[in-house]
């Protein structure tokens, strides 16, 4: 298997619709998640324990959603499309569910759903950058360091790299060294990083690099003298109460992980049936993608950026802050998010996928809306949501704000 990634930022029109969507979304669904797997519900994979951070909330309601994601949606979901998504103000989650037929591939008959793992592609990049700001917050490091200040041999033409390069893909290093199975351990992989040849002047242009986020991974384990995914749980994970995140160190069951299909409907098994290494994916790979989660994770993990549980305030500043432009787009990058407009940001968000399962996640700056979904089959018979997945945000941002009349508000 081959497979490919094609979730590098997307045109700024993009960016320009979703800020549009979220002017008019007031996200006033009184659809509760309730049901099995629900926060609290005996044998939840995504329960929390106590760890000081806010448990996101539901918004009162039925026990049962009002309205199903299709029934909100309608035709803005493709055909033969299977999903879930998690939608909120602030701490309170108004919707999380999922759509399509049961995934016959793992057998469970279960239909997606909240607690469904999906491989979300490259939004695993905030997560390595969150780890880096992290560790800046602890003083382990500063965004301003060279990279061979945490990596053994760098070059000389690379030794001026800064970790704030890496992390805004203005570093020059090239996107990719091959497929994200090849085989290629963590020293194989800086062998071929930093014998590579920059493709610009460090700090003179937006060049998205999935290499600079896993030379970023192994910054994380030289910085911290912890593995990245334990690093990731220790400081990230466990504090934002998320049970169902990471590559190897969560218990999920085989029928919890959604087998990802193609655009013809051939499945290619789940995340966990692709190539890996023991310890998680090669390091084509490692920090830039391929972490799996789920929607009320990525909901706990909106929840623990609004307080100080995961990073403090100025931490959060330097994560979200507008630093390079997207040329020859209109967007720009912070670290590990994308931001519309510098100057008066509406909208931060980023998009992931690996060619069979594709995502988006989106909030506005001060944390007051949250989107998060993903599917597990990208594109099909004249629909690719890789290519039009800003457009099935906004519309999903839209049909939410035209829910507020529901029934369960009388």
């Amino acid at each position: 298997m081959t497979t490919t990634r094609g979730d590098q930022a997307r045109p700024a029109a993009h960016g320009r619709r979703l800020a549009r969507g979220l002017v008019v979304l007031t996200l006033a669904v009184a659809a509760g998640c309730g049901g099995p797997g629900s926060p609290g519900s005996p044998g939840s994979p995504g329960d929390a324990e106590s760890t000081g951070s806010a448990e996101p909330t539901e918004s009162t309601g039925p026990t049962e959603p009002v309205e199903s994601t299709e029934s909100i949606l309608g035709d803005a979901l493709p055909s033969g499309s299977s999903g879930a998504l998690v939608a909120g103000r602030g701490t309170t989650m108004d919707l999380c569910q999922g759509w399509g037929a049961p995934d016959p591939d793992p057998g469970s008959g279960d239909a997606p759903g909240c607690d469904t793992v999906f491989d979300i592609g490259s939004m695993t990049k905030q997560f390595t950058a969150a780890a880096i700001v992290r560790l800046d917050m602890d003083g382990l490091l500063e965004f301003s360091d060279p990279l061979a200040d945490h990596l053994p041999d760098v070059p000389a033409d690379k030794r001026s790299v800064t970790i704030e390069q890496l992390l805004t893909h203005s570093s020059g290093f090239l996107d990719s060294l091959g497929s994200d199975d090849e085989p290629l351990t963590r020293d194989a992989f800086l062998r071929e990083a930093l014998g590579s040849e920059l493709l610009s002047k460090p700090g003179t242009t937006y060049l998205y690099s999935n290499v600079g986020y896993s030379l970023l991974t192994a910054v994380v384990e030289e910085a911290s003298g912890q593995d990245y995914e334990a690093y990731l749980a220790e400081h990230l994970f466990v504090p934002a109460g998320m049970r169902a995140t990471g590559y190897r160190l969560p218990d999920w069951s085989k029928e919890q992980v959604a087998a990802q299909y193609d655009a013809e409907g051939r499945s290619h098994g789940t995340p966990l049936d692709q190539p890996w290494a023991d310890d998680g994916p090669y390091w084509n790979l490692r920090g830039n993608g391929g972490l799996l989660s789920t929607p009320r994770d990525m909901f706990r993990w909106h929840v623990a950026l609004l307080g100080d549980v995961v990073l403090d305030e100025d931490a959060k500043r330097e994560l979200f802050e507008p630093r390079v432009r997207e040329e020859p787009d209109e967007t720009y990058y912070a670290y590990g998010w994308v931001v519309d407009d510098p100057e008066d940001p509406s909208i931060l968000w980023h998009n992931g996928g690996n060619g069979w399962s594709y995502g988006e996640i989106a909030r506005d700056p001060a944390g007051d809306m949250f989107v998060f979904w993903v599917v597990n089959r990208s594109a099909g018979d004249g629909w690719d949501l890789g290519e039009d997945g800003g457009g099935f945000t906004s519309a999903l941002f839209e049909r939410l704000a035209k829910t507020g009349d529901t029934p369960a508000d009388g």
